[in-house]
């Protein structure tokens, strides 16, 4: 099998972005379970799923490969489609096409991350932000308004009963509290645009997710 070009490499060069192929499926579904456990059955993705993902809009699909061994260890899933800011709440399943990405708009303006995982083995090497990186250099080349997405506050399940959302949200933001998921993302040039209640069936967000915004510098959005 002959090996995917690659869009990026890590600095170090252990680590390699390229375009998902079909023959990674069972790999991404691995590496979205052990991603996340605490995510409803019927919610995570399944190799069915990747395949029509990358066979419905290939440019958007994402992983990244251990160069040494070929070993497929983190991925990440998008679309395109047009966003109303004004109304932006929504289920995750419904945006994303039960997964199938069958709400992919060939005409949408802007990208919308469905989904972000690296394999638990493999964190703490830079993966996600090669996987940004990845994702915003297609923003870039294909001219569109930005990067959306509906980012899972995994810290705030712990902290449920103590605070209200809003008020967890907030003092991420100030850096008085620090999330696993929603504090990257902040760093990442990404703006908490609002709540999205009953986003998703995860017990560490307690069903929620924070629509986020990254606007593409070259683009008036």
């Amino acid at each position: 099998m002959t090996p995917p070009s690659p869009i990026l490499t890590s600095p170090d060069g252990r680590f390699a972005v390229v375009q998902s192929e079909p023959w990674m499926a069972p790999h991404l579904e691995a590496i979205q379970a052990a991603s996340f456990p605490d995510l409803a059955p019927h919610e995570r993705m399944l190799a069915e799923h990747y395949r029509s993902q990358i066979a419905i809009f290939p440019e958007g699909q994402h992983a990244v490969l251990e160069v040494a061994t070929g070993r497929v260890v983190a991925c990440s899933t998008d679309l395109r489609a047009k966003v109303d800011f004004a109304h932006f709440a929504h289920k995750y399943l419904e945006a994303v096409g039960g997964n199938y990405l069958t709400t992919h708009d060939p005409m949408g303006d802007w990208l919308y991350g469905a989904d972000i995982g690296v394999h638990p083995e493999f964190r703490g090497h830079g993966l996600s932000t090669l996987l940004y990186t990845a994702r915003h250099r297609l923003i870039r080349r294909l001219g569109l308004k930005g990067h959306v997405a509906g980012a899972m506050p995994k810290g705030y399940g712990a902290h449920r009963e103590q605070m209200p959302v809003e008020q967890y949200v907030q003092r991420v933001v100030r850096g008085e509290l620090s999330d696993p998921v929603l504090s990257v993302q902040l760093r990442r040039g990404y703006a908490v645009w609002g709540i999205i209640p009953d986003y998703l069936e995860d017990a560490s967000c307690a069903n929620y997710g924070v629509f986020i915004v990254w606007r593409n510098p070259e683009v008036d959005s």
